[in-house]
């Protein structure tokens, strides 16, 4: 089996962006403290406003980049950069989600922000491994992949429970 090359501007998916917007989800979550009166509200709002800047900071890069490469900039271009670092803000979502649905699985604050941060590193650790399954790795990288960023992730989670809230 040939394996396609890869481009290095624009793969058909961008896992570093998906990783980086998991990682941010979970950081978000551990470090969210009391929240006030609505916490689930609040947690997902901040979820996904977090994602979105963090998403719009990188496609501004990207087009600043683009620009310091003495490149017009077109809607094309532009739409290109979006799309590509969509995955940073979409990785908020299941997060997000699972914020949302808690109250139906009966979690209070403390047990809804853990379920996030469940989920967030699930998605991690889940697009790290994908990317590099993607990639061809052999069997020793991809499990190393995956203790690296189970490992990443525990330190979020030690960093949560320090937290306490």
């Amino acid at each position: 089996m040939r394996r396609r090359s890869a481009q290095p501007f624009a793969p058909p998916r961008n896992y570093v962006g998906a990783i980086y917007g998991a990682l941010l989800a979970a950081s978000v979550i551990a470090t969210a403290g009391t929240l006030g009166p609505f916490p689930r509200l609040q947690l997902v709002i901040m979820l996904l406003v977090t994602g979105l800047v963090f998403w719009a900071t990188h496609v501004y890069a990207l087009l600043v980049g683009e620009r310091l490469a003495h490149h017009e900039l077109s809607w094309k271009q532009i739409r290109r950069a979006a799309g590509h670092e969509w995955p940073i803000a979409g990785a908020a979502l299941p997060p997000a989600a699972a914020v949302a649905v808690s109250p139906f699985l009966g979690l209070g604050p403390g047990g809804t922000a853990w379920l996030g941060l469940a989920v967030a590193l699930v998605e991690q650790v889940g697009w790290a491994t994908a990317a590099i399954v993607r990639a061809g790795a052999p069997r020793w990288v991809v499990a190393t992949t995956g203790v690296v960023n189970l490992l990443l992730g525990l330190i979020i989670v030690a960093a949560k429970a320090v937290i306490q809230h």
